[in-house]
């Protein structure tokens, strides 16, 4: 059967001044997570707000446990990946 999961995880990121710096720092994390690993990243809230940003990651396989284990994957690399820039506020995991 298939399984598709979706993570949503919101970043604070105190150093953005301006949205053309929140900008950056999320385009960079999204083609990061995208050429990372294969899945589909979209910034789906707080889109006029400067310091945070609303991620959507979906990814989808025939075995829950697969997607379980990259999900932990991609959640310590975006703690990597953002180190310094940014913290994460808020994450939920589901599964469809």
């Amino acid at each position: 059967m298939t399984q598709l999961g979706i993570l949503q995880i919101e970043l604070h990121i105190p150093a953005a001044q301006s949205l053309k710096q929140k900008r950056h720092v999320v385009k960079s994390l999204k083609d990061r997570l995208h050429s990372q690993f294969n899945l589909s990243v979209a910034e789906v809230g707080f889109m006029d707000k400067w310091q945070r940003a609303e991620l959507a990651i979906v990814m989808v396989s025939s075995e829950k446990s697969y997607l379980e284990s990259q999900f932990e994957n991609i959640q310590r690399f975006i703690e990597q990946e953002i180190m310094g820039s940014a913290q994460i506020t808020q994450r939920d995991l589901q599964f469809i």
